[in-house]
């Protein structure tokens, strides 16, 4: 028997999907899970009569493969990839490539990587976007490790990848953990998006009084322009002609119980943007959102017992409100995104990374969850200035902030006044006022340390530091 291109372990929804692809695009390949079951229906179903050969062991899945061997592991991320690691060590040959395209943490990924570099193999993490629609008919793909590594695999991942007017949704990264890293705050960016839209939504329900065939046509007619065109607003638009089909009659979405998971990638962007001291406060508030969401029971006894204003049924205009609800989400969104391009950029020093902003933002341009029509707009400002300090600084973004913000402002002041939480809509507008202001009151702040603690300050009118006798 022939020996096969590439090697997949892993046969859960993301890793048939991406099986699928692979062969779609010419390359024969292995498959193995650690369930025999699972390799049985796949080969029984989706894998009929493609140019795919099951494996019902590590061993006769490695001496399937051609050699230097390329093994993309899609497991759960943690334990169950360096359980996988640890099998495949001891059957593999100098040269040979693990890909780990779960949604590993970036410091999981850089151990890998030395361990197994240090054994002549190559390891690789690289973030795969797009959920199962896009492993199956392209993703946006962030691979990371060494410049051989993606060399190796280059073939395949531009083939596979979603397509957009310049190019394949994929790219190298950089060294090491770069790869899980960008995929990372990918989805930080991911969540300050979402959290962003579903404040809007309570607005237009909650405010204006939409209903569920208005807001489809609402976040249908946003979806039209090009500030807000992307995979989220479309998808949001058709979430609200869902009926439920256990014959309520009623809209799916207000059946859906209001407390949101989440898998961890959102919480470590978060971490990570304090260990290195970038604020990524829009990216905070969404994380904080769903954690608020999660304690429904204690929500819904805090409701008998805590009131906010009575507000009266909006009697403005309408479409005017609506208006500027959506240049309020747009201002928000770009200040998500500044928030995440800056952490990329810092992380990009610490880790010696080299990322490049515009290629980065130019593969988000298809396949992944965050892919938006203002991403070309993105990847300008970074062409055009690739020492760019911060997007708001790019003339485009700053002009269209400068635009809107007496809506994005009138609409903070709306939610507050009539109780509704709108935290990221807020956080994005605090940042934003903080970036622009050349002072801020941290001096009192400054004042404090050096009173209670003797941790000195530094004065505006000459060098060096200083500590005061308070008292």
């Amino acid at each position: 028997m022939a020996l096969q291109q590439f090697g997949l372990i892993g046969l859960a929804v993301m890793g048939e999907n991406l099986a699928l692809n692979i062969e779609r695009h010419g390359f024969s390949l292995t498959v193995y899970n650690r369930t025999a079951e699972k390799t049985e229906a796949f080969m029984a179903d989706r894998a009929q009569g493609k140019n795919i050969v099951p494996a019902y062991s590590l061993e006769d899945f490695v001496a399937s493969l051609e050699r230097p061997r390329r093994i993309l592991v899609m497991v759960k991320a943690g334990g169950p990839v360096d359980a996988v690691v640890e099998q495949l060590k001891p059957l593999l040959d100098p040269g040979d490539l693990i890909i780990d395209g779960g949604n590993s943490l970036f410091t999981d990924t850089e151990r890998r990587v030395k361990d197994l570099e240090a054994l002549g193999l190559g390891f690789m993490g690289m973030g795969v976007s797009g959920g199962e629609e896009g492993a199956l008919n392209g993703p946006s793909l962030m691979p990371g490790g060494t410049q051989a590594a993606y060399e190796a695999v280059e073939p395949i991942v531009r083939s596979i990848a979603a397509q957009v007017d310049d190019g394949p949704c994929v790219t190298y990264i950089g060294p090491g953990g770069s790869g899980h890293y960008v995929k990372m705050v990918h989805n930080g960016i991911e969540y300050g998006d979402m959290q962003l839209i579903a404040e809007a939504y309570d607005l237009l329900k909650s405010v204006v009084g939409l209903n569920a065939s208005e807001l489809h046509q609402v976040f249908s007619d946003w979806n039209e322009t090009p500030e807000l065109n992307s995979f989220l607003i479309e998808i949001t638009a058709d979430i609200f002609t869902k009926l439920d089909d256990l014959g309520t009659g009623q809209p799916l979405v207000e059946l859906i119980l209001d407390a949101a998971g989440q898998k961890g990638t959102g919480r470590w962007t978060v971490e990570t943007a304090l260990e290195i001291g970038v604020a990524i406060p829009t990216i905070i508030a969404a994380v904080n959102a769903r954690i608020l969401s999660s304690i429904k029971t204690e929500r819904q006894a805090a409701s008998e017992i805590l009131s906010g204003p009575i507000a009266e049924p909006f009697s403005g205009d309408r479409q005017a409100l609506i208006d500027s609800i959506r240049d309020a989400l747009y201002c928000s969104k770009i200040c998500s995104y500044a928030q995440g391009m800056a952490l990329l950029a810092k992380a990009s020093q610490v880790y010696n990374y080299s990322l490049n902003l515009g290629e980065l933002a130019r593969i988000w341009k298809g396949g992944c969850i965050i892919r938006a029509g203002f991403l070309n707009k993105i990847k300008q400002a970074y062409d055009a200035d690739p020492t760019l300090a911060n997007l708001l600084l790019a003339p485009e973004f700053r002009q269209t902030i400068l635009d809107r913000q007496v809506a994005w402002r009138r609409v903070i002041a709306i939610a507050a006044e009539r109780g509704i939480p709108v935290p990221a809509f807020s956080a994005s507008l605090d940042y934003f006022d903080s970036y622009r202001r050349d002072r801020l009151p941290q001096n009192l702040t400054q004042a404090q340390r050096d009173y209670f603690g003797a941790h000195t300050y530094e004065r505006t009118d000459r060098s060096g530091t200083f500590h005061a006798q308070w008292f």
